[in-house]
Parts: structure tokens; sequence; C-alpha cells
């Protein structure tokens, strides 16, 4: 028996990848189990598992009385002494049971009690393995597919491939090698829930450790990374060598390395850029392929606006927003992309009522609207220290600047407030004023009572004065002459704002 359960506890460790411990302790558990079904469950019983002879020994502990009351529960001291002479009133003793005779109830019970434990020992052993590899890349094969989801088997266990994880378009058959970015791995009571990812950025930074040596010794650092899965997706590297380019390192010979990802990626285009420092040196190098002409930077608000020539400008934004978007959540800066034709029609809108300042100058206007001023009300609500800060005292007058500006919003906030009538009520307008003085003028002649000499030319004339419309200048809706193929819309420059939060 020695050799039988010695053998049986080394085979589940190793198939099962239990510790040897474990199972000890679960048959232990088991025994005690069964032995207070059978005995009684106020019985006090230990299991140990005696690793020379191989057996687990049960013991039943008694309390040494000089006089028993409850045999089950006591021993006198008479019975104490003939097991162990040093035994005393009020001891412990513990008397070993015999498991031969715990019948078939007890032995099932204990079964069921030995199985529990492994599973949860195993549960908790899977757990254990997996929790420590969340973020690496694992690999298995597709099992099956469950409401969308693949079912990937990793040889010891299962994990799940959410749909919402898998790159857009990609589609795998039954039995195919899948690589995947470990993403958490959750307690269920169904046992540990491992689930995998291949849209995340983390997948993307793993496969250029594996392509790359020297990001996997340390030379090559991964700054940042940042992913529109299956389409484009942007990286920021930089190298502690000198030496060692980083940018061309990732890219390899003739793109070898970075082409792997890609194939990986299902083609998904990778922007290899290099990270800096300063700021705005990284947002120029995360907003390649475009060139930047100005970027005006607000560290309080955490944004930067980027001017761009016109011809570079839907480079700059790319397909959809996504090329500026990516540079956002790859640098963490929120990112305002405008066009040079954009920002001088805006800064001549802003600065032309406030131009005939004397000493106001295209210096102070520049240094005006690069420190964050857009908006009338921005400088009407500024103080003079504010001003005399950004644009100094030796050209135009703070005050006067300030005073000018609230007359301006003034006026303009009076001209939104009340905005002229529409053209067509002014044609109203006309016609009920030329309809009240042509009345006027019949009732002045009514008054006069001039006969007609001819009476019938009087009734044509009266005729002819109904029939006739009264005459008013109508200015006709451009709507209602031209046909709508003959308008043309006037595009203006798009303006993308996009915000990331850490």
């Amino acid at each position: 028996m020695s050799s039988s359960l010695s053998f049986i506890l080394d085979q589940v460790s190793k198939e099962k990848n239990i510790p040897r411990e474990i199972l000890i302790e679960a048959i232990e558990s088991a025994m005690v189990t069964a032995s207070k079904k059978k005995l009684g469950a106020a019985r006090e019983i230990e299991a140990s598992y005696d690793e020379e002879s191989g057996e687990i020994e049960l013991f039943e502990f008694v309390e040494v009385v000089e006089e028993v009351e409850n045999s089950y529960y006591q021993i006198s001291l008479h019975e104490a002494l003939e097991i162990d002479p040093e035994a005393e009133i009020g001891d412990s003793l513990g008397l070993k049971l015999e498991t031969d005779d715990f019948g078939r109830i007890a032995a099932q019970t204990a079964k069921q009690v030995i199985m529990q434990k492994i599973r949860e020992a195993e549960r908790e052993s899977i757990y254990e393995e997996y929790h420590e590899k969340v973020g690496e890349i694992i690999s298995g094969s597709v099992q099956r597919v469950e409401r969308g989801n693949l079912i990937v088997n990793l040889g010891s266990t299962e994990a799940i491939l959410p749909r919402s994880e898998t790159i857009p378009r990609e589609n795998f058959r039954q039995g195919e090698r899948i690589r995947a970015y470990l993403l958490k791995v959750e307690i269920t009571a169904k046992g540990p829930k491992i689930v995998l990812s291949r849209t995340h950025p983390g997948f993307l930074i793993r496969l250029f450790e594996v392509e790359v040596p020297e990001i996997f010794e340390g030379v090559i650092k991964i700054m940042g990374a940042t992913r529109e899965p299956g389409i484009r997706a942007k990286i920021a590297v930089s190298s502690s060598d000198y030496d060692v380019d980083p940018v061309g390192a990732c890219v390899g010979v003739r793109g070898s390395r970075v082409q792997n990802v890609v194939q990986e990626l299902k083609g998904e285009k990778i922007d290899i850029i290099r990270w800096n420092p300063d700021a705005v040196r990284y947002v120029c190098n995360a907003i390649s392929p475009a060139e930047i002409n100005k970027i005006i930077l607000d560290e309080d608000k955490h944004t930067m606006e980027i001017v761009v020539l016109d011809e570079q400008l839907s480079l700059a934004i790319g397909r959809r927003g996504l090329n500026v978007r990516l540079a956002a959540k790859l640098t963490g800066w929120k990112l305002d992309v405008k066009s040079a034709s954009r920002v001088a029609s805006d800064f001549e809108q802003l600065f032309s009522p406030l131009a005939d300042l004397e000493g106001f100058n295209n210096t102070a206007m520049e240094l005006l609207y690069d420190n964050g001023f857009r908006k009338i009300e921005d400088i009407a609500g500024s103080t003079v220290a504010e001003l005399g800060d950004i644009i100094g005292t030796e050209g135009v007058n703070p005050a006067q600047l300030i005073e000018r500006a609230v007359i301006v919003f003034h006026a303009l906030k009076e001209a939104a407030e009340n905005p002229p009538p529409p053209p067509d009520e002014q044609v109203q307008e006309t016609a009920q004023d030329t309809d009240s003085d042509s009345g006027s003028a019949e009732e002045g002649s009514e008054s006069e009572e001039v006969a007609p000499e001819n009476p019938a030319a009087a009734d044509a004339s009266s005729v002819k004065a109904e029939d006739e419309p009264v005459d008013a200048e109508v200015v006709p809706c451009t709507e209602d002459v031209l046909p709508v193929d003959k308008v043309e819309a006037v595009e203006k420059d798009p303006v993308v704002s996009t915000e990331f939060e850490e």
C-alpha cells in the first residue's frame, strides 16, 4: 500500500500540475470527513500521512480523567497509563483508529472529498500559473467557437478570445495555431477564466520584443504604443546606445522585422517613430508623415494647436482623423490641427477691429494669438498686467487695448441679440407702406367726387385698376430661382480635435 499510494500521488501531481503536499492535505481532509461521518461529527479526529510507511493514520483525541462520564470523549487515567506511561489527568491522548472498518459509505465520502479537493487544487494551480503570465504572449490551438467567441486550447486548460478582442476581418479555422496577448485571469464559480486579446497595444509591444533582439536585451526601449486594430498603429522607441538607431533596428534589413509583425497583425500598418523627451518634438514625430508649420503650446490645458500648410492638412489629420487621433493617444496631449489659411482667417477676424490702435503691430498680435487669445472676449476679460506681461508696454497701451476690446465685444453682442430683419419682411413692410399711401389717395379722390365724363370708360378703368397689381419691388429667393444642382457648396477647412485621457 505504501508504494501504491505514493505512486498515485506522484502520478496525479505530474498530470494535474498540483504540488504533492496539496494532494496529501486533500487526502487527510477526506479521511477526517469520512471518519466523522461514521463515528460522529463531535469526535475530535485528526489525520496524518506517514512518508515512511506511505499510509494515512487517523487519531482520535480523548481527555484523561479520574472517572469516565462519556467514553467517546474521555478515558480513565488507568487506561491512559497503559497507552502512555507519562499520561496525566487533563491531558489529551491520541488513540489510533483502524481505517479498514469504515465501510463502503465512508470510502465513497472520502473519494468525493478527495476529488473535490483535487479540483480545487487544480483550479488554484492554473490560476497561479497563468496569473503570473498576464501581459505575455501565449499560443494555443482553436478548439471551437461559442457565440462568436473563440475557445483556445492551451494544453492544461482553455482560454477565451472574445470577438471584441479579435482583429476585424480575421477568421480562424478549428485546430489552427494562434498567438494572443494574455489580458487577464479571473476567478469564477467554474474555475479560472483566462481572457486573451489580439487588439491590445501590449500585443504589438510583445511582438516587437520577439522580433527585435535589441528590445529584448534592453538596448532599445518601447516608450509607448497605440493601435487602431487592423488599420494602423504607432509605436515610439528610444535607444540607450547612440550607435544603435532604434527605428532602423525595429524595421530590420529591407523591413524584415517589421513585416513579420505586420503579417501577424493581418496587414496592419505600423508607424515606428523616435521618442523624444521634448513634448513638442515628440508630437512632431508622432504626427508624421505630415510636416508641421507651427505649434502653439498650452501647458496648463495640456493642449497643442498644430498649424500645417493647406496641402498637408489631410495628411496630418489622416483618414477619418486616424493619424492625429493615434498621435494624441501616443503622446498624451490634446491636439488641434488647423490649416494655415484657417489660422490666417481667424487671425484677421480677431484683430481687424483692433488693428487701428496706435502701436498694435503684428508682433503683438502674434504674441496674443500664441498665448491662447482666440476671441475678442478673451482680450476684453483680461487684465492690464496680464497683457503687459505678454506684449509689453512699449507698443500699444494695454489699457486702451482692453477698452477697445470691450467696446467691440458689446457691439458684437448687441448685433447678435438684435439681428436685422430678413429680406422677406422688408419687402412686406415696403408693400404695406405702398398700399397705405395709395389708399389715402383714393380716399382723397372720393371726397372730391369727380364724375367721369364717359361712364363706360369709367367702368373699364375701374376693372383695369382691380386687375392691375400694386407696383412693388420683389426680391426673389435664390433657392426658388436657382436649381439645386447649380448651387455650389463651399467647404471649410476641417478642424479635428482629439483628447486622450491617461
